[in-house]
């Protein structure tokens, strides 16, 4: 098992294309959420992020949040997440795709007794770095907590939604 997605040359040597298999990718642990990087912007050259994410059950999400420079996808492989926009919530089924684009408050959890399974994208892949961001700090004492959240987002063109939030 390797941490480095596999690159297969095209015939005509064009542009390379990369497969992240089952097992493979970086591994970013935060608290009780499980992410596994699949494309962390270097093979399409920092146009696209991809992240597999488990949320264990009763996962709460990040503070409320808008980001200024990035679309975010969310497809719901398995389980039910919580999206929370305003004051808003959307109990969001398997299957189902959330798209956020920059400006617009959102947050999401796990409230069920089940694990999820979240596929995201980001574009441009700012927020990968973030996660990794948000594993240092706790791997260096400072927590998950809401403040390092708000601290770290801040790095990334994010800001608390404050003014909707619950």
């Amino acid at each position: 098992m390797t941490d480095t997605p596999q690159t297969k040359d095209t015939p005509d040597t064009g542009p390379t294309v990369t497969v992240t298999g089952p097992g493979e990718g970086e591994t970013i642990v935060l608290g009780t959420t499980r992410m596994r990087v699949l494309e962390d912007g270097t093979a399409t050259g920092q146009r696209l992020g991809v992240t597999e994410s488990v949320l264990a059950p009763h996962t709460p999400g990040p503070p409320q949040h808008r980001h200024a420079r990035h679309d975010e996808g969310f497809y719901v492989v398995s389980g039910s997440v919580r999206f929370t926009v305003g004051r808003q919530h959307h109990d969001v089924p398997a299957g189902a795709f959330v798209t956020v684009p920059p400006g617009a408050p959102h947050t999401f959890a796990n409230v069920t007794d089940e694990p999820a399974v979240l596929l995201s994208t980001f574009t441009p892949p700012l927020y990968v770095q973030y996660f990794r961001d948000l594993q240092d700090a706790a791997a260096d004492g400072r927590g998950l907590t809401p403040e390092e959240h708000l601290r770290t987002m801040s790095r990334y063109a994010t800001e608390p939604a404050t003014d909707v939030a619950p």
